[in-house]
Protein backbone atom coordinates (compact mmCIF):
# COMPACT_ATOMS: atom_id res chain seq x y z
CA UNK A 1 0.00 0.00 0.00
CA UNK A 2 1.08 3.53 -0.63
CA UNK A 3 0.87 6.15 2.13
CA UNK A 4 1.46 9.88 2.39
CA UNK A 5 2.99 10.64 5.80
CA UNK A 6 2.63 14.33 6.61
CA UNK A 7 4.19 16.17 9.52
CA UNK A 8 2.88 19.56 10.55
CA UNK A 9 4.61 22.92 10.46
CA UNK A 10 6.53 24.04 13.56
CA UNK A 11 7.62 27.43 14.98
CA UNK A 12 11.22 26.89 13.83
CA UNK A 13 10.20 26.46 10.19
CA UNK A 14 7.55 29.16 10.41
CA UNK A 15 10.23 31.62 11.55
CA UNK A 16 12.13 30.94 8.32
CA UNK A 17 15.02 29.17 10.04
CA UNK A 18 16.78 26.24 8.34
CA UNK A 19 16.50 22.88 10.13
CA UNK A 20 19.35 22.02 12.52
CA UNK A 21 22.27 20.26 10.86
CA UNK A 22 21.84 17.06 12.87
CA UNK A 23 18.20 16.73 11.77
CA UNK A 24 19.19 17.20 8.12
CA UNK A 25 21.89 14.54 8.43
CA UNK A 26 19.65 12.04 10.22
CA UNK A 27 16.72 12.57 7.84
CA UNK A 28 19.01 12.24 4.80
CA UNK A 29 20.32 8.94 6.16
CA UNK A 30 16.79 7.74 6.88
CA UNK A 31 15.56 8.67 3.38
CA UNK A 32 18.55 6.95 1.77
CA UNK A 33 17.95 3.79 3.77
CA UNK A 34 14.22 3.71 2.96
CA UNK A 35 14.83 4.48 -0.73
CA UNK A 36 17.37 1.67 -1.02
CA UNK A 37 14.79 -0.70 0.49
CA UNK A 38 12.19 0.46 -2.06
CA UNK A 39 9.92 2.04 0.53
CA UNK A 40 10.60 5.77 0.02
CA UNK A 41 9.09 7.08 -3.22
CA UNK A 42 8.99 10.86 -2.81
CA UNK A 43 9.09 13.56 -0.18
CA UNK A 44 9.85 17.18 0.58
CA UNK A 45 9.78 19.81 3.27
CA UNK A 46 7.79 23.01 2.83
CA UNK A 47 8.88 26.52 3.75
CA UNK A 48 6.99 28.67 6.25
CA UNK A 49 3.67 30.33 5.50
CA UNK A 50 5.28 33.61 4.43
CA UNK A 51 6.24 31.82 1.18
CA UNK A 52 2.77 30.36 0.60
CA UNK A 53 -0.35 31.42 -1.25
CA UNK A 54 -3.94 30.52 -0.38
CA UNK A 55 -6.68 30.54 -3.03
CA UNK A 56 -10.36 30.45 -2.09
CA UNK A 57 -12.99 29.91 -4.78
CA UNK A 58 -16.57 30.95 -3.98
CA UNK A 59 -19.47 31.64 -6.37
CA UNK A 60 -17.20 31.86 -9.39
CA UNK A 61 -14.72 34.27 -7.77
CA UNK A 62 -11.16 33.55 -6.65
CA UNK A 63 -9.61 35.29 -3.64
CA UNK A 64 -5.81 35.10 -3.44
CA UNK A 65 -4.10 35.60 -0.07
CA UNK A 66 -0.33 35.70 0.35
CA UNK A 67 1.26 34.48 3.57
CA UNK A 68 2.18 34.62 6.32
CA UNK A 69 -1.04 33.29 7.82
CA UNK A 70 -2.40 30.90 10.41
CA UNK A 71 -3.71 27.45 9.62
CA UNK A 72 -7.43 27.27 8.90
CA UNK A 73 -8.77 24.41 6.79
CA UNK A 74 -5.68 22.27 6.25
CA UNK A 75 -6.96 18.75 5.54
CA UNK A 76 -5.58 17.73 2.10
CA UNK A 77 -7.51 15.76 -0.50
CA UNK A 78 -4.88 15.80 -3.27
CA UNK A 79 -1.46 17.24 -4.04
CA UNK A 80 0.36 18.22 -7.21
CA UNK A 81 4.08 18.95 -7.25
CA UNK A 82 4.81 21.63 -9.85
CA UNK A 83 8.04 23.04 -11.28
CA UNK A 84 7.47 26.60 -12.50
CA UNK A 85 9.35 29.80 -13.23
CA UNK A 86 7.58 31.98 -10.69
CA UNK A 87 4.87 32.08 -8.04
CA UNK A 88 2.67 33.95 -10.52
CA UNK A 89 2.87 31.01 -12.93
CA UNK A 90 1.96 28.61 -10.11
CA UNK A 91 -1.05 30.80 -9.22
CA UNK A 92 -2.15 30.71 -12.86
CA UNK A 93 -2.20 26.91 -12.92
CA UNK A 94 -3.92 26.81 -9.52
CA UNK A 95 -6.64 29.17 -10.71
CA UNK A 96 -7.38 26.88 -13.65
CA UNK A 97 -7.48 23.88 -11.30
CA UNK A 98 -9.81 25.66 -8.88
CA UNK A 99 -12.23 26.73 -11.60
CA UNK A 100 -12.76 23.07 -12.45
CA UNK A 101 -13.74 22.27 -8.86
CA UNK A 102 -16.01 25.27 -8.26
CA UNK A 103 -16.23 26.21 -4.57
CA UNK A 104 -12.95 24.99 -3.07
CA UNK A 105 -9.74 25.95 -1.29
CA UNK A 106 -6.20 25.48 -2.61
CA UNK A 107 -2.77 26.28 -1.23
CA UNK A 108 0.57 26.74 -2.96
CA UNK A 109 3.56 25.96 -0.74
CA UNK A 110 7.20 26.38 -1.70
CA UNK A 111 9.19 23.15 -1.61
CA UNK A 112 12.50 23.40 0.22
CA UNK A 113 15.48 22.83 -2.05
CA UNK A 114 18.94 21.59 -0.95
CA UNK A 115 20.25 25.18 -0.93
CA UNK A 116 17.35 26.30 1.29
CA UNK A 117 18.55 23.99 4.06
CA UNK A 118 22.26 24.68 3.68
CA UNK A 119 23.33 21.57 1.75
CA UNK A 120 24.73 23.45 -1.27
CA UNK A 121 25.02 26.95 -2.75
CA UNK A 122 22.01 28.03 -4.79
CA UNK A 123 22.35 27.62 -8.56
CA UNK A 124 21.79 30.54 -10.89
CA UNK A 125 18.11 31.15 -11.74
CA UNK A 126 16.77 27.84 -10.39
CA UNK A 127 13.17 26.81 -11.15
CA UNK A 128 10.60 27.10 -8.37
CA UNK A 129 9.12 23.86 -7.05
CA UNK A 130 5.81 24.14 -5.23
CA UNK A 131 3.23 21.80 -3.77
CA UNK A 132 -0.32 22.58 -4.89
CA UNK A 133 -2.63 21.29 -2.17
CA UNK A 134 -6.32 20.69 -2.83
CA UNK A 135 -8.20 20.93 0.48
CA UNK A 136 -10.72 18.27 1.43
CA UNK A 137 -14.45 18.99 1.38
CA UNK A 138 -17.70 17.03 1.61
CA UNK A 139 -17.26 15.64 -1.91
CA UNK A 140 -13.73 14.27 -1.43
CA UNK A 141 -14.51 12.99 2.06
CA UNK A 142 -17.51 11.04 0.77
CA UNK A 143 -15.82 9.43 -2.21
CA UNK A 144 -14.49 11.93 -4.72
CA UNK A 145 -15.23 14.48 -7.41
CA UNK A 146 -17.76 14.12 -10.19
CA UNK A 147 -16.88 12.27 -13.40
CA UNK A 148 -16.84 15.58 -15.30
CA UNK A 149 -14.47 17.18 -12.79
CA UNK A 150 -12.15 14.16 -12.85
CA UNK A 151 -12.02 14.24 -16.65
CA UNK A 152 -11.29 17.98 -16.68
CA UNK A 153 -8.53 17.58 -14.06
CA UNK A 154 -6.99 14.75 -16.10
CA UNK A 155 -6.93 17.00 -19.18
CA UNK A 156 -5.33 19.81 -17.17
CA UNK A 157 -2.69 17.44 -15.77
CA UNK A 158 -1.91 16.26 -19.29
CA UNK A 159 -1.41 19.88 -20.33
CA UNK A 160 0.80 20.47 -17.28
CA UNK A 161 2.89 17.44 -18.17
CA UNK A 162 3.36 18.58 -21.78
CA UNK A 163 4.39 22.01 -20.49
CA UNK A 164 7.02 20.40 -18.25
CA UNK A 165 5.26 21.72 -15.14
CA UNK A 166 3.78 18.64 -13.44
CA UNK A 167 6.36 16.65 -11.48
CA UNK A 168 3.91 14.30 -9.73
CA UNK A 169 0.42 14.11 -8.28
CA UNK A 170 -1.36 12.16 -5.58
CA UNK A 171 -5.04 11.69 -4.80
CA UNK A 172 -5.71 10.74 -1.18
CA UNK A 173 -8.37 8.42 0.13
CA UNK A 174 -10.92 10.02 2.50
CA UNK A 175 -9.69 10.75 6.02
CA UNK A 176 -11.97 7.97 7.35
CA UNK A 177 -9.12 5.65 6.33
CA UNK A 178 -6.44 7.79 7.98
CA UNK A 179 -4.71 7.98 11.33
CA UNK A 180 -3.42 11.03 13.20
CA UNK A 181 -0.41 10.55 15.47
CA UNK A 182 0.07 13.05 18.27
CA UNK A 183 3.46 12.81 19.98
CA UNK A 184 3.98 14.62 23.30
CA UNK A 185 7.46 14.12 24.77
CA UNK A 186 7.71 10.89 22.74
CA UNK A 187 4.41 9.56 24.14
CA UNK A 188 2.12 8.59 21.27
CA UNK A 189 -1.64 9.02 21.00
CA UNK A 190 -3.29 7.56 17.88
CA UNK A 191 -6.53 9.10 16.60
CA UNK A 192 -8.56 7.26 13.97
CA UNK A 193 -10.22 9.19 11.16
CA UNK A 194 -12.40 10.68 9.85
CA UNK A 195 -11.14 14.15 10.74
CA UNK A 196 -13.49 17.09 10.63
CA UNK A 197 -10.56 19.43 10.10
CA UNK A 198 -6.87 20.08 10.57
CA UNK A 199 -5.75 23.58 11.52
CA UNK A 200 -2.02 22.82 11.44
CA UNK A 201 -0.16 23.82 8.28
CA UNK A 202 1.58 21.02 6.40
CA UNK A 203 5.31 21.11 7.11
CA UNK A 204 6.51 18.27 4.92
CA UNK A 205 5.67 14.83 3.62
CA UNK A 206 6.99 11.43 2.60
CA UNK A 207 5.35 9.01 0.18
CA UNK A 208 6.07 5.46 1.28
CA UNK A 209 5.32 1.97 -0.07
CA UNK A 210 4.54 -0.09 3.02
CA UNK A 211 2.81 -3.34 3.96
CA UNK A 212 -0.10 -1.76 5.85
CA UNK A 213 -1.04 1.19 8.05
CA UNK A 214 0.37 -0.54 11.15
CA UNK A 215 3.81 -0.52 9.54
CA UNK A 216 3.30 3.17 8.75
CA UNK A 217 2.51 3.90 12.41
CA UNK A 218 5.61 1.99 13.55
CA UNK A 219 7.76 3.89 11.05
CA UNK A 220 6.43 7.20 12.35
CA UNK A 221 7.18 6.25 15.93
CA UNK A 222 10.77 5.26 15.25
CA UNK A 223 12.76 6.78 13.73
CA UNK A 224 10.54 9.40 12.04
CA UNK A 225 9.33 11.15 15.21
CA UNK A 226 12.67 10.65 16.94
CA UNK A 227 14.40 12.56 14.13
CA UNK A 228 11.91 15.43 13.98
CA UNK A 229 11.48 15.73 17.74
CA UNK A 230 9.44 14.08 20.45
CA UNK A 231 6.54 16.53 20.27
CA UNK A 232 4.78 16.81 16.93
CA UNK A 233 1.70 15.79 14.93
CA UNK A 234 1.69 13.45 11.92
CA UNK A 235 -1.14 12.41 9.62
CA UNK A 236 -0.99 9.10 7.76
CA UNK A 237 -3.15 9.12 4.63
CA UNK A 238 -3.81 6.29 2.20
CA UNK A 239 -2.96 7.15 -1.43
CA UNK A 240 -5.54 6.29 -4.08
CA UNK A 241 -3.80 3.63 -6.24
CA UNK A 242 -5.81 4.64 -9.30
CA UNK A 243 -4.30 8.15 -9.42
CA UNK A 244 -0.93 9.31 -10.77
CA UNK A 245 2.19 8.23 -8.92
CA UNK A 246 5.15 10.49 -8.12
Amino acid sequence: MRFMIMHKNDPHTEAGLPPPKDIVEKMSAFVGEQAQAGRFLDGAGLAGSKTRTRLTFRDGRCTVKQGPYQGEHELPAATLKLKVRSREEAIGWAERYGKILGDCELEIGKVNEPWDIGLMPPPENPPLQVLLIEKADAATESGGRSREQKSAITRLKTEMTKAGVLVGSLQLKPSSQAKRLVFNNHNLRVIDGPFAESKELLGGFSVMELRDIDEAVALCRRPYAEILGGTLEIDIRVVDPDDDVP
